[in-house]
């Protein structure tokens, strides 16, 4: 009887230790902090390259003009990626864009729906479900006159013991109508990682 209390003891608090071993700790962190998990683009590359080029799109002189009396309108062309790793590159044009938007100094349009408005007006239009005096009707949007590109590159160079990657995000403003480019920028982040004592 003894033993099968012993055993029966000793299993349930191998139970609740591998229990406890296995409860993973979740914890809300702040979303601006310096990220060096590891060298790789990450979110504060993200937020750098973001701030930076709608500051210097901002600050512009020739851009201060374009929005002097108006908004102009603008759509944004996903930003080719130029480096070997796969980064979200719709995540920085986002943040352009928004920040761009909360100036109050430009308009966008959005590219990436157009087949969902597209599909939108059809229905408004010959599905014979909307009242005509109230569908909207084709023909009536705004064109941009104005489109946001540019790139993201990397170099990354390692040896035995350090590894350094450098990275540069080119953004351009061109007048659709004239084919000139009206402002252009670009900001860089290099990053190194040495192998420390115990490991990288």
């Amino acid at each position: 009887m003894k033993n099968i209390m012993l055993i029966t003891t000793t299993a349930l608090s191998l139970t609740l230790i591998a229990g406890c071993a296995q409860k993973p700790i979740v914890q809300y962190g702040d979303a601006t902090a310096v990220e060096t998990t590891d060298i790789n683009f990450g979110s504060t590359d993200l937020q750098k390259v973001a701030n930076d080029m709608t500051d210097s799109l901002l600050l512009s002189p020739i851009v201060g003009t374009l929005t002097e009396n108006s908004r102009p309108v603008v759509f944004v062309e996903r930003i080719k990626n130029k480096t070997s790793e796969h980064i979200d590159t719709e995540s920085i044009t986002d943040s352009v864009s928004t920040k761009l938007l909360r100036s109050g100094k430009f308009r966008f349009v959005d590219m990436t729906r157009v087949d969902a408005v597209r599909k939108q007006l059809e229905f408004q239009n010959d599905a014979g479900m909307v009242d005509s005096s109230k569908a909207i009707q084709f023909g009536n949007q705004i064109g941009a006159q104005y489109m946001l590109y540019g790139n993201l590159s990397s170099i990354v160079k390692s040896t035995k013991d350090k590894s350094d990657v450098y990275y540069k995000f080119t953004l351009r403003l061109l007048d659709l109508k004239s084919g000139l480019v009206e402002w252009a920028d670009e900001t860089e982040i290099r990053k190194t990682r040495s192998k420390g004592a115990i490991g990288w």
